[in-house]
């Protein structure tokens, strides 16, 4: 995983990952076929390296509001680890690439995709309960935070800090709007 999320998917090569880890060849190919199927594998890994996935915690959260903010402090947290690659593997490892990877691509485009729908369903749910304003663009809404999250991404592999990330990340919280309380509910 940490190979791939160094240096790509197709700039990663068998003899890349089979350093990596230790192993001969024809035993990557055994267990994970090829190279695509393993780096599948080493998505699903890193899309849920807790008890919960990103989709899961974004439903469960409070508010949308506090579902964004804790997803971009996250990102921030993440992307700059010390003993990990900078960025994000989602974001990074093949946004762009040849026709042989457009599986791949499209694998990581629905996990992007299923962060922000994720997203968009919290913030048309404070809607309806009326959290939030009933012209609140959820839809937008949702696309802003995982654009600011892939762009956190790139400025982490281009070398800033977890100070800047949280910087960004608290600026980006300006532009949802504040959750309206609840009579007897305290919500941020």
């Amino acid at each position: 995983m940490r190979q791939f999320w160094s240096t790509g998917y197709e700039t990663t090569s068998v003899a890349d990952l089979t350093a990596a880890m230790g192993i001969t060849a024809p035993s990557l190919y055994t267990a994970f076929g090829d190279k695509e199927s393993l780096f599948l594998e080493c998505v699903k890994r890193y899309t849920n390296p807790g008890p919960k996935t990103a989709t899961e915690f974004i439903a469960e959260a409070t508010s949308a509001r506090q579902a964004a903010q804790a997803l971009l402090e996250f990102a921030a947290d993440w992307f700059t680890q010390p003993d990990a690659p900078a960025g994000c593997l989602v974001a990074s490892a093949a946004s762009s690439g040849s026709p042989s990877s457009e599986r791949v691509r499209r694998v990581l485009q629905e996990v992007r995709e299923s962060t922000r729908l994720a997203l968009q369903r919290r913030v048309e749910l404070d809607m309806r309960e009326g959290h939030l304003d009933e012209g609140t663009d959820a839809r937008a809404l949702a696309a802003m935070t995982v654009a600011v999250v892939q762009g956190m991404s790139t400025l982490a592999r281009d070398g800033a800090e977890k100070a800047m990330l949280h910087a960004v990340a608290h600026t980006a919280m300006a532009a949802w709007p504040r959750v309206r309380p609840q009579k007897g509910a305290a919500r941020n």
